[in-house]
């Protein structure tokens, strides 16, 4: 155990983590010249187009340091905040973490917050100085940044390129000598955390997890603690660039265990593992996710439903912050009301249903649930999930809206700004507390339902990513709130209705309106795209029908042979508007997402 390290790599994102653990593999001799490739620990094709880390991977490393071997647990993690909920889990199975700041940007949000992560975990903070090979890199200014905000010295802090390889042999000395080995208790019962699942369709699913005491060896019969079930352990392995099967997994490890498990809900992120024979305690401290946005997913096809049920399932195994319930609409048949961290998670998670699984979706607007109260029942409240199950107005006596304690943390350039934000967002503003000279927290009150549209989005570009934000929820507050209905000639899209505060709504109708004229498709007859609160409308866009010039072929004569063919194309428009449909193409709903960018 005493040559084990566990440690993770923590930015913000674009720093360079992906590249940097490129060069430590290569050092290590992990991956050969061959195999190797940019962000080799990125299996996923979404996260090479967009140069982002999505997952967390775990890799083993061997490495000889002074005569003695070594065995080195990284594990990449996400850089985005969208992802934040991966780099919890990494942290809480490691001791030690690689803190990489861009020498020519500085110190920025994500690194903030993931530093505090890793303090609040107790890991060993290993401060890296990356992109030194750059012109353009500010090493002794960001060097400052560095002292100022991990307290160390500024000969700790280790100059590093992951595209020369500069520095990777520090970092690995560095990695050996100050990382903790794991603690742990090799003679106790066996006793691990799951901290990611994978789903392999051949031998059902795949858990990584970290040994904290005891061991496992093949064959053993294992209890996942929350569900109660027991399993063999069919395979034991540790994480090389492929699975590597081995008799025994020890403390201290980090490994994967295959047990033919074919159904997702038995397997739980931040579950105990135990073995049948002599089991240990739950391991305590690891937290639930907390959604930021709710948005309805649908099937374009409603027989796929039970498909999606399954895709959705498998998904959550590889990504625990996914969250979903089952929920049905009239416009778009049977779906899921799924939670998201953010707008993007939420995109990524679309695209992954589209290419893992062949799944075409919809996705509505985002909300939040709602009570009402009718007039004939003033005491009990009917919870309202989606915009379309709300009464008849004249028969609601008030309708209260979820409200949440919100905090921000952010530099105080950015106070004014996000303060107009939040009042923007009908939010109250109850605190405001200075950490440190430059670091501020505002807490305030605002109505959940104005967080899930955009104001995650807006918050990061406001703070330019500096700002990190949390919340918790402190009960229902009456508000007055009108359902906005949109009609496309004159027949409501069920999937774009929203529940809206009644001093928003003519603004937000406007904007959707402009916004969808110009993603619905021109067609053969006028489109009239309107924005109704009940039988009133308050706003109207429309997009004109393509025409075809009818009159071409009239070389000169009378007026009236060319007024006959307009009239007639004319009856035939009329004709068409009646029996045609409006297809709304998928990227439209996403769009009304964004409708501040």
């Amino acid at each position: 155990m005493k040559n084990i390290r566990n440690f993770c790599i923590i930015a913000h994102i674009d720093h360079g983590k992906s590249t940097l653990a490129d060069r430590l593999l290569q050092i290590t001799g992990t991956i050969s010249e061959r195999d190797m490739q940019e962000q080799a620990l990125d299996d996923m094709d979404l996260e090479r187009e967009r140069g982002i880390t999505i997952k967390s991977h775990a890799i083993q490393m061997d490495y000889v340091f002074e005569g003695e071997n070594y065995i080195l647990n990284l594990i990449d993690t996400p850089g985005h905040v969208d992802f934040s909920y991966e780099v919890s889990r990494s942290i809480a199975s490691c001791e030690g973490a690689l803190l990489i700041v861009d020498a020519t940007q500085g110190i920025q949000a994500q690194t903030i917050s993931n530093l505090y992560l890793a303090i609040e975990n107790d890991l060993e903070i290993i401060p890296i100085l990356n992109k030194m090979d750059l012109q353009s890199a500010m090493p002794e200014e960001v060097k400052d940044q560095i002292v100022e905000l991990v307290g160390c010295d500024r000969a700790d802090i280790i100059a590093a390129s992951g595209k020369t390889g500069m520095g990777i042999e520090e970092i690995l000395k560095a990695v050996i000598e100050k990382v903790p080995a794991p603690k742990g208790d090799p003679n106790a019962p066996f006793q691990a955390l799951i901290f990611d699942s994978v789903f392999d369709s051949y031998r059902g699913i795949r858990a990584y997890f970290k040994v904290m005491n005891g061991e496992i060896k093949k064959g053993e019969k294992v209890k996942f603690i929350s569900t109660n079930k027991e399993y063999v352990a069919e395979e034991v392995g540790t994480l090389k660039l492929k699975p590597t099967p081995k008799q025994v997994i020890k403390t201290g490890d980090v490994g994967y265990l295959i047990s033919g498990i074919k159904i997702a809900k038995e397997v739980k992120v931040g579950d105990t593992i135990t073995t049948v024979a002599n089991p240990a305690e739950r391991i305590q401290g690891f937290e639930d996710v907390k959604p930021m946005v709710f948005a309805g997913i649908y099937p374009v096809d409603t027989e796929e439903f039970e498909e999606l049920r399954d895709a959705m399932e498998k998904l959550q195994l590889n990504d625990a912050s996914l969250t979903f319930q089952p929920e049905s609409s009239m416009a778009l048949g049977f779906g899921f009301r799924c939670g998201f961290l953010g707008m993007l998670h939420m995109e990524i998670i679309q695209e992954r249903l589209e290419r893992e699984f062949d799944m075409t979706v919809i996705t509505t607007v985002p909300n939040v649930s709602y009570n009402a109260y009718l007039t004939s029942n003033r005491e009990e409240a009917v919870l309202i999930n989606n915009p379309s199950d709300l009464p008849d107005p004249s028969r609601i006596d008030r309708v209260e809206e979820p409200y949440i304690k919100a905090s921000v943390i952010t530099k105080s350039d950015y106070v004014g700004a996000i303060m107009n934000l939040c009042i923007e967002k009908r939010g109250e503003l109850t605190n405001q507390v200075y950490l440190t000279t430059d670091r501020v927290e505002l807490i305030f009150n605002v109505p959940l339902a104005e967080i899930v549209f955009d104001f995650y989005d807006r918050l990061k570009s406001i703070s330019k990513g500096y700002a990190s934000f949390d919340y918790h929820p402190i009960g229902f507050r009456v508000s007055k709130l009108v359902k906005m209905d949109l009609l496309l000639n004159g027949d409501p899209v069920d999937a774009l209705s929203a529940l809206v505060h009644a001093d928003n709504a003519y603004e937000l109708g406007k904007k959707i309106c402009k916004k969808l004229k110009e993603l619905i498709p021109r067609q053969q007859f006028d489109i009239a795209i309107q924005a109704a609160i009940g039988a009133k409308i308050i706003s109207r866009e429309s997009i004109s029908a393509l025409r075809k010039d009818v009159t071409a072929k009239c070389y000169g004569g009378d007026i009236s042979r060319k007024r006959k063919l307009l009239e007639k194309q004319k009856k035939g428009k009329k004709k068409m508007k009646q029996i045609g449909n409006v297809e709304v193409p998928p990227k439209a709903f996403l769009a009304v997402l964004k409708l501040n960018d």
